[in-house]
């Protein structure tokens, strides 16, 4: 057979036979999820296992596809399933295929003691999306009476955070980049992440509100970009707290306005996707009612100190500005 006609084959689309329109299967009702969910209980025991090993990288149409398949065309779709996703069908092996297997079976093997199978928890996961991770760090029972794994990819933290030293791992902490590195090692298998972690970073702006003779009114607006907040999953939702504290001094140094507060913020995680490139913003309302004309002659210097609770850093900054009359 002419190799270049045999890469073309496998590079094609599904045939119309195992394919069905996006437009049908966006338009899939409660009632078909439950029956499909139905089908997969009642899988022979090597299909269901299939379908199981592979969730991590079948898409929502494949999965529908070869569950509706007759038992009889389900051998093909799987064969089909690893060509396509072989990076060179010229050779014998399906370097992907391979790749995928051991990483599964190195998951079930390390990971069997959660109740079940190893590819199917948090850690089995990240091991099969990223491969071994290049550093992995382990603090049993800390203060609290947690157990915290942390994997490192280069720079690129995954945390897991067992409550209770069960030894049920969960990945904890999150943020949009994960997400969309997930995304992407999900979609494509990507053996590592060399990606430099991104540290949160803010903007800090005053905004007057009102300045007369007795009194100066004004905002201090703290900007976070959400791509950069690291959050926690608590019962299926994303949070973090941010903490605050502002100091305005003077000239000698000597603090003439401060304030503490905290920034709570929760969120769904289709919600965090869709804020891309936004920023969450924290506004602080300030005041100053004394000594006005002596501190509208200096120039005023505002230190500000921000911490994620999540990720644990805190990040300072000052800004120096003057009153206006």
């Amino acid at each position: 057979m002419d190799p270049n006609a045999r890469r073309s084959s496998l590079l094609r689309p599904l045939s119309p036979l195992l394919s069905l329109p996006l437009s049908f299967l966006l338009s899939l009702s409660a009632s078909t999820a439950c029956r499909l969910y139905n089908i997969e209980k009642k899988l022979s025991p090597p299909y269901a296992e299939f379908i199981s090993k592979v969730g991590h990288i079948i898409t929502r149409e494949e999965r529908k596809i070869f569950l509706e398949l007759p038992d009889d065309r389900k051998d093909e779709f799987i064969e089909e399933f690893w060509k396509r996703r072989d990076p060179d069908p010229d050779t014998e092996h399906n370097a992907f295929k391979d790749e995928y297997e051991e990483r599964v079976q190195r998951a079930a093997m390390l990971f069997h003691g959660e109740g079940r199978p190893g590819w199917q928890t948090d850690r089995g996961r990240i091991l099969i999306l990223f491969g071994p991770p290049q550093e992995r760090l382990t603090y049993p029972m800390e203060a609290g009476g947690n157990c915290r794994e942390v994997w490192y990819y280069g720079s690129f933290p995954v945390i897991f955070l067992d409550e209770h030293c069960s030894g049920r791992y969960i990945m904890t902490a999150i943020n949009l980049e994960h997400l969309q590195r997930l995304n992407i090692a999900q979609g494509h298998f990507q053996n590592t992440i060399q990606q430099e972690k991104r540290f949160f970073d803010y903007k800090v702006s005053v905004q007057r509100v009102r300045s007369e003779a007795g009194i100066f009114e004004g905002r201090v607006w703290v900007d976070v970009p959400y791509a950069s907040i690291w959050f926690t999953f608590k019962e299926e939702r994303l949070e973090t707290v941010f903490e605050l504290e502002l100091a305005l001094k003077d000239e000698a140094g000597r603090t003439v306005w401060d304030s503490r507060s905290a920034f709570p913020l929760t969120l769904e995680e289709e919600e965090l996707k869709r804020q891309g490139d936004k920023i969450f913003r924290m506004d602080i309302p300030v005041v100053l009612d004394e000594d006005l004309d002596r501190l509208r002659a200096e120039k005023l210097t505002l230190h500000v100190s921000v911490k994620n609770t999540t990720e644990g850093g805190e990040l300072k900054k000052a800004l120096e500005f003057r009153l206006k009359s």
